[in-house]
């Protein structure tokens, strides 16, 4: 029998409110394609173009999840100094809903930069979050040891459980401490992208909504993949298996919000973007489909070329108090 920790607390698997950051400076990474292999260098050179076109694929993701009553609180990056990678904020800072903020430790140094008090503030004073408690990890950078958020953490919020998936940004150790201090359990695993190398973030492969459980399985390790399926299945959800080729294409890197609607009342939103609709086979959107009460897909093209990555990391989730 898969254990779970001894009299889990109730919470919401979806939250009602996202923080985004409107760049001020977007383009290609250096720093992060090294661990990135989905981030692709642009065929020509032109940061102020790549920004224009960053923001307009921001707006869009805003506008689309406003009219899904999903609360956004928007703040402007500062254009200075420059932070290509501010567009995704779940990296740096996660809001839970007993009031803790965590501020994690990043891999890039030039990411280290967008890790800033004054945008947790403004976030909490416009979703009107009770910050009780910042849990700081962010020293670990000192000896290298990385956890980029909810890049890194997959979370069962209703079972106390943390998925992590090994890689230069997601340290066993930091995991570790995570868990013992947010009071979950974690379930650390290896996976391999189509060429071998660590697969740089979890959430790549990986989503869990409320009634689904979205798995790129054959990335896994063979000594790990039994295991964190029989995880996954003991919670009772849907498993939707993605391959390679959807991963690829961010399939793994959706996100199921919460909202309210006149008819159906609490209703729950899957959000991803446009590639990762496109990628899905039709069974498994259907499947998907059946497990939550919408889908919103938002093309975010030059966001998921130069960046490496989706719709999922541009939205870092508000847990309110019940």
């Amino acid at each position: 029998m898969t254990e779970f920790l001894s009299k889990p607390i109730p919470r919401a698997q979806c939250a009602d409110a996202v923080l985004m950051i409107r760049p001020a400076a977007f383009d290609y990474n250096p720093e992060t394609a090294v661990t990135n292999s989905l981030q692709q260098l642009p065929p020509v050179a032109g940061a102020h173009a790549h920004n224009d076109l960053a923001r307009a694929e921001f707006q869009y993701l805003v506008n689309a999840l406003e009219s899904e009553g999903i609360t956004v609180c928007a703040i402007d990056d500062t254009p200075t100094p420059a932070k290509p990678d501010a567009v995704f904020p779940n990296n740096w800072v996660s809001f839970h809903a007993d009031g803790t903020v965590v501020l994690y430790p990043m891999h890039a140094a030039n990411r280290r930069l967008e890790r800033r008090r004054e945008v947790v503030d403004a976030a909490a004073e416009q979703s009107g979050f009770p910050i009780k408690r910042i849990l700081d990890l962010s020293s670990h950078e000192l000896a290298g040891e990385c956890l980029e958020g909810t890049g890194s953490l997959v979370l069962d919020h209703e079972n106390r459980v943390a998925y992590a998936a090994v890689s230069p940004r997601t340290h066993p150790a930091v995991v570790e401490e995570w868990c013992r201090e947010m009071e979950y359990r974690p379930v650390i695993f290896a996976a391999m992208d189509r060429g071998g190398a660590p697969i740089y973030h979890t959430n790549v492969l990986m989503c869990i909504g409320e009634r689904f459980a979205v798995i790129g399985s054959a990335a896994i390790a063979e000594g790990d993949r039994s295991r964190v399926l029989e995880q996954l299945r003991a919670t009772g959800r849907e498993i939707v298996e993605i391959g390679h080729d959807e991963i690829e294409h961010f399939a793994g890197n959706m996100l199921e919000l919460a909202s309210w609607d006149e008819a159906l009342g609490d209703c729950r939103v899957l959000v991803m973007s446009a590639s990762a609709r496109q990628s899905l086979k039709p069974e498994a959107f259907v499947r998907l489909s059946a497990c939550t009460d919408g889908v919103v897909a938002v093309p975010v093209p030059t966001i998921e070329q130069l960046g490496g990555g989706s719709v999922r990391c541009m939205l870092a989730e508000i847990f309110l108090p019940a």
